[in-house]
């Protein structure tokens, strides 16, 4: 049950960046960079750093080159705990 949050939650992180950069190209509405950095504090970090590798997305953007990969070391740390905990 938890894992398939994480798929989903990492698949929307992805496709959000990908969504993101093609409205930013075509000088369309752009999704809030908010919703972009919630989207991996709820857990889908990997995927939206994945994201911002491959379409080359808000990668010269300081809170997102380094708040995303933080955020996922954080999230790493917890997952670690609490499984060693539990």
């Amino acid at each position: 049950m938890i894992i398939n949050y994480f798929i989903c939650i990492n698949v929307i992180g992805f496709i959000s960046m990908y969504l993101d950069k093609r409205k930013a190209v075509k000088s369309q509405w752009r999704i809030k960079e908010s919703t972009l950095i919630m989207i991996a504090i709820l857990g889908g970090g990997i995927g939206s750093y994945l994201g911002m590798e491959t379409f080359k997305h808000k990668t010269k953007h300081i809170k997102f080159k380094y708040g995303i990969p933080i955020i996922i070391v954080v999230q790493v740390i917890i997952f670690y705990i609490l499984k060693n905990c539990i």
